[in-house]
């Protein structure tokens, strides 16, 4: 397995002391909640990467087009 960037090196315990943590912390019913938000978060997000990347692919082929009718 692969070491994950920020946390290092993770057992299957810490990992367990970490998801137990949460359920203390948030409760059976927030948890949902908290994922669904989070889900609609990153949703947003990359809807947002891809109009962005939409319109720097317009303007790219508005400047080729430009330069082509100049020629």
């Amino acid at each position: 397995m692969k070491e994950l960037l920020f946390l290092g090196n993770l057992g299957t315990g810490e990992i367990i002391i970490i998801a137990i943590v949460v359920l203390l912390l948030f409760g059976g019913k927030k948890i949902p909640e908290l994922m669904k938000g989070i889900g609609k978060g990153v949703k947003n997000f990359k809807d947002g990467v891809k109009g962005i990347e939409d319109d720097i692919d317009i303007d790219n082929t508005k400047d080729q087009n430009k330069t082509t009718d100049k020629q």
